[in-house]
């Protein structure tokens, strides 16, 4: 069975990396007494070794051990025996374009699918929705597919802004770009704001979190859904 959580960012305004988020994470990977991080995203160009050790030591205040997916020789096998996951964010053309290099997008999916509990912020959430084509990232490199690993019915816009009142800026708004993608593709997107997350257990996928989410399916008006709300109709 399923057991993920999709947050929309690591960090809020004001806070320290992952702190809104660690009670859940402590529930949610109670169980494990360390897990995989993958750190491919490189958040501004972090190395591998230094953003593993940053996760690791959050996660050491709740007593989980932390090892980085590169450090294993096969990492293919640490997937299939890891107790939980977590991918972190940064940039997901380079985050899909390393799994797909390194031949875990099938191995993490099944490995997911078949119960291990799965934690994505940012980038490591964009790739749960069926493509990567809603991400706000920068294509710096070219992955070989945008198809991710689907394990919510639609794609995920994580770090989803509203428009601001009174601002002179001139740029297309978030809603708009993803209405543009709309045009062309049939998966619905769920624009999570910062400090929200969706909460998916089998096929159950509730919203958490202090704020709402935004809908968008296509030919539809977009829509607010309110926290504590099961998100369906997405098939």
């Amino acid at each position: 069975m399923k057991n993920i959580i999709i947050a929309s960012t690591s960090t809020l305004h004001n806070g320290q990396y992952l702190d809104y988020l660690l009670p859940e994470i402590q529930l949610f990977f109670g169980h494990c007494s360390e897990i995989i991080f993958i750190p491919y995203a490189r958040p501004s160009g972090i190395s591998h070794d230094d953003y593993t050790k940053k996760v690791a030591q959050v996660f050491g205040k709740i007593s989980i051990a932390v090892k980085g997916i590169h450090e294993f020789k096969n990492p293919i096998e640490a997937i299939e025996k890891a107790q939980g996951i977590f991918t972190g964010g940064g940039n997901t053309f380079l985050l899909v374009s390393q799994l797909y290099e390194n031949n875990l997008v099938e191995t993490l999916k099944k490995a997911v699918l078949n119960g291990t509990p799965y934690i994505g912020t940012s980038a490591g959430s964009n790739i749960c929705g069926v493509t990567m084509s809603t991400t706000n990232d920068m294509p710096i490199v070219y992955p070989p597919s945008f198809t991710t690993l689907g394990w919510v019915p639609f794609n995920i816009n994580p770090h989803y802004l509203d428009p601001v009142e009174g601002s002179t800026h001139m740029g297309e708004t978030r809603e708009t770009r993803i209405l543009e993608f709309l045009q062309l593709n049939a998966e619905p997107v769920i624009g999570l704001r910062e400090g929200s997350w969706l909460e998916v257990k089998g096929d159950s996928i509730i919203l958490k979190g202090a704020l709402t989410a935004r809908v968008f399916k296509r030919n539809e008006t977009p829509y607010e859904v309110t926290p504590e709300t099961e998100l369906k109709d997405f098939k």
